[in-house]
C-alpha cells in the first residue's frame, strides 16, 4: 500500500471510533467502549485496526482526533478549573458584569470570581483609557491568594485590539508565574458579552484539556505511531495539539461536525439532513457544500452563550443505550458507554433503546434470546417514539418544507427503520457507524478572520480581498499546503447601528495538510 495513510479517531462519551483511510478508501474501522481515561479507549480500538489491516506503523503519516470530552466536562459540571475574569473596560462597559445571564450550578462551578478594569477602545480602534495596570496587578495578586491560576480576560472591541489584551496577558503572567491565560479575541467575534462567556468556559477547561490532549498523545506514542497529531474543532477542521490545549473551546462540537463531513464523503452528497446517532444522543445537522452548516445565531453551551463558531445542530436524547420507560417513551437518560454491562441483550437488567432494535429484529446483538419476551405492544410503541422524535427533530433543522436525502450514521442508526416524514430517501452508506472517524480522518485545515473592516475609508474590494489573505494566511500557519488553500466562505454584516463605515466581515479559508493534498 504506497500510499500515505491517515488514522482517524473519535473519542465520545460512549466509544472511541476509529478509522484507517489511504487516499479515499477506507482501510479499516473499529469500535470500543470509551475509558474514563481516554487513553486506554484509544488504545484499543486503534491496536484492533492495527491487527485487521497488518499495515506498517511507519505508513502512517497523520494522526486526526474528534472529542466531545471538553463540552461534555462543561455540560456536567465536572472537572472544571475556578476562573478570574478580567474585563477590560472601564468606565464604558460595566452595564452588565461578567457571569451575567449564566446557570446558577455554572457560577459556582467555575467560581463567579469577576474583576473590572479601566481600559479599552470604541469600534475604530481608538483608546477612550488606557489600560490601568496597577488595578490590573492588584486583581492578579488577588486571584493568586485566592488559589486561581486561570484567567480569561476580556476588552471591548479586541478583535480590532487585541494588543489590549495581550498587554494584559503579560501582566497577570508576570504577577502569577504558570497561569494559563485565555483571550476573548481568539475565542468570539465582536460582541463582548457571548465573547467573554466564551473565554471563561474556555479558562475553565483549561487544566482539564492539558491532561487529555497529553493523553492523547500518549497513547498514539504507547501504539508506536510517529506521526503529527491535530484535532477536529467546530467547524470541522483541523488545529494543532498546541493549539487545542490553549483552546479547548474550539473543539466543543468537533463530533458531531465529524459525523457530518463524513457522511459527505461516504454518500458523496453535499446537501442533506444527517442524523448521527449515538449511544446517548441523537444530532441532527444539515450539509452545506459538504460541511456542517454554522449557526447564524448565538448558541449555548451548558446553558451559557457565547458567540463562537458552531454548527447548526439539534440533539435530542435518543441514543443506543437511552432507557425505555415502561409506557414506550425512549429517553432522554441513558446508560451511555454502560450498555455493555446494563444493556439486556449483553446480560444486564435495563432495557435501552438497543434491545428494542433486537426485539424488533432490525440488528443481531448480544443474545436475541434475552428480549424474546418483551411486550409486542411495548416494543412497538418504543419505536413509534424514537421515530417521532426524529421526525420532529429534523423539521426543526430543515429550512424549506421540500423533501431532502437523510443519511443515517452512528453506531445507533440500528434504531431507525422506517421512513421519515420530510426527508425524499433514506441512506445508511457504508462505514456509517464510524463516519465520526472518517470526517476527522479527512479533515482540512483551516484558517478564518472575523473581524471589523473600514469599507469606507479602504473600499470593499480592498477590504475583502485583505481578509481573504489573512484567512489563506491563517491556514497556512495551521498547517495547510498554501497552492491547495481554497476561501469556500465570505460574510459580511454591515454595522448599521453605528455612524461609520464599518462591517464584520467573516472568511474561512480551507485546505489539505502539507503533503496531503
Amino acid at each position: 500500500m504506497g500510499e500515505k495513510l491517515r488514522l482517524g479517531i473519535d473519542v465520545g462519551g460512549t466509544n472511541t471510533d476509529a478509522v484507517l483511510m489511504a487516499g479515499q478508501e477506507v482501510v479499516a474501522t473499529a469500535k470500543q467502549f470509551t475509558t474514563a481515561d481516554v487513553r486506554d479507549g484509544v488504545i484499543a480500538s486503534v491496536a484492533s485496526i492495527l491487527d485487521q489491516s497488518g499495515v506498517d506503523r511507519a505508513s502512517i503519516k497523520a494522526v486526526m482526533i474528534g472529542t466531545t470530552q471538553f463540552v461534555n466536562a462543561f455540560v456536567q459540571r465536572r472537572d472544571l478549573a475556578p476562573v478570574a475574569a478580567i474585563r477590560v473596560a472601564l468606565p464604558m462597559g460595566d452595564g452588565i458584569p461578567p457571569f451575567s445571564g449564566w446557570p446558577d450550578d455554572a457560577v459556582e462551578s467555575v467560581g463567579g470570581h469577576r474583576y473590572m478594569i479601566g481600559g479599552g477602545s470604541y469600534f475604530n480602534g481608538t483608546e477612550y483609557r488606557p489600560l490601568d495596570e496597577d488595578a490590573l496587578r492588584a486583581a492578579a495578586l488577588d486571584a493568586r491568594a485566592k488559589g486561581i491560576d486561570c484567567f480569561a480576560i476580556s476588552a471591548n472591541f479586541s478583535p480590532i485590539r487585541p494588543d489590549i489584551e495581550a498587554r494584559a496577558a503579560a501582566i497577570v503572567a508576570a504577577c502569577v508565574p504558570g497561569a494559563m491565560i485565555t483571550l476573548s479575541s481568539e475565542i468570539g467575534g465582536p460582541g463582548l458579552l457571548d465573547r467573554e462567556n466564551g473565554a471563561i468556559i474556555n479558562a475553565s477547561l483549561g487544566p482539564l484539556a492539558k491532561r487529555v490532549v497529553a493523553s492523547l498523545q500518549q497513547a498514539i506514542h504507547d501504539l508506536r505511531i510517529d506521526a503529527p497529531i491535530f484535532l477536529s474543532q467546530n467547524d470541522g477542521t483541523l488545529i494543532s495539539t498546541d493549539v487545542a490545549a490553549r483552546l479547548p473551546i474550539m473543539t466543543c462540537s468537533a463530533g458531531p461536525t465529524n459525523s457530518i463531513r463524513g457522511a459527505a464523503f461516504l454518500t458523496g452528497i453535499k446537501e442533506a439532513v444527517v442524523v448521527d446517532i449515538g449511544g446517548t444522543t441523537a444530532d441532527i445537522g444539515f450539509l452545506r457544500e459538504g460541511f456542517a452548516r454554522e449557526t447564524t445565531l448565538p448558541n449555548y453551551l451548558g446553558g451559557v452563550r457565547t458567540n463562537f463558531r458552531m454548527p447548526d445542530l439539534l440533539s435530542i436524547g435518543v441514543g443506543g443505550g437511552s432507557l425505555v420507560r415502561p409506557d414506550g417513551r425512549v429517553g432522554p437518560r441513558s446508560v451511555g458507554f454502560r450498555l455493555q454491562q446494563e444493556g439486556l441483550v449483553f446480560g444486564g437488567d435495563t432495557l435501552t433503546a438497543t434491545d428494542i432494535a433486537v426485539r424488533a429484529g432490525h440488528v443481531r446483538l448480544g443474545d436475541p434470546q434475552a428480549v424474546a419476551g418483551l411486550d409486542a405492544a411495548l416494543v412497538e410503541a418504543a419505536l413509534d417514539d424514537m421515530h417521532l422524535q426524529i421526525e420532529d427533530g429534523i423539521d426543526q433543522v430543515k429550512v424549506s418544507p421540500e423533501p431532502l436525502p437523510l443519511i443515517l450514521v452512528g453506531g445507533g442508526s440500528i434504531l431507525l427503520s422506517r421512513p421519515l416524514k420530510g426527508t425524499s430517501e433514506t441512506l445508511r452508506p457504508a462505514h456509517a457507524a464510524v463516519a465520526n472517524a472518517v470526517g476527522a480522518a479527512i479533515a482540512l485545515v483551516s484558517g478564518q478572520v472575523n473581524k471589523l473592516y473600514d469599507f469606507r475609508t479602504y473600499g470593499r474590494d480592498a477590504a475583502l480581498a485583505q481578509a481573504r489573505e489573512e484567512a489563506t494566511s491563517a491556514a497556512v500557519a495551521a498547517g495547510a499546503a498554501r497552492d491547495e488553500v481554497e476561501v469556500i466562505d465570505i460574510r459580511e454584516l454591515p454595522m448599521s447601528h453605528m455612524r461609520s463605515g464599518m462591517v464584520q466581515v467573516r472568511v474561512r479559508a480551507v485546505g489539505p495538510l502539507v503533503g496531503h493534498a
